[in-house]
């Protein structure tokens, strides 16, 4: 097209151009998750059967595997209509790189408890060591 710099196309409009932030712009920072809501986000995707269990294995530590894996093999959380989603989440810490936390969790008119630890590891990395669903039906015992 005549009177067109192909050289430069960002030229014929200036609405083309990136726009770049000045030097010393600030950006906004983004707030990062807590790691209660990263996990009572991961948790129920298991429970629900969203997320495969195996997914946490480099989540989790201690016994909190098998019990999870224990719960999630009974599907607690599964339902046909509406998706399980965390409703509210609380936490306490007993102690630095400790915390424990419960969440509610609703699936249509049904709602749940989970409660849950987590513990931040030497490589700065927190991961769950307990899980825990309520109301609880009997384990069996073994012998």
């Amino acid at each position: 097209m005549p009177g067109t710099d192909l050289a430069h196309p960002a030229s014929t409009s200036a609405e083309a151009a990136p726009r770049v932030p000045a030097q010393g712009a600030r950006h906004a920072t983004v707030p990062q998750p807590l790691p209660t809501d990263v996990f009572a986000d991961l948790l129920v995707a298991v429970l629900s059967g969203h997320r495969p269990v195996h997914s946490m294995l480099r989540h989790t530590r201690g016994r909190a595997y098998d019990e999870l894996a224990w719960l999630a093999e009974r599907g607690p959380l599964r339902t046909r209509g509406a998706r399980p989603v965390v409703r509210d989440i609380g936490y306490f810490e007993p102690r630095p790189g400790a915390i424990e936390a419960f969440a509610r969790v609703g699936a249509g008119d049904r709602l749940r408890a989970m409660a849950f630890r987590l513990e931040l590891g030497q490589d700065l990395r927190w991961r769950c060591t307990a899980v825990e669903l309520g109301p609880r039906p009997p384990r069996p015992e073994s012998g």
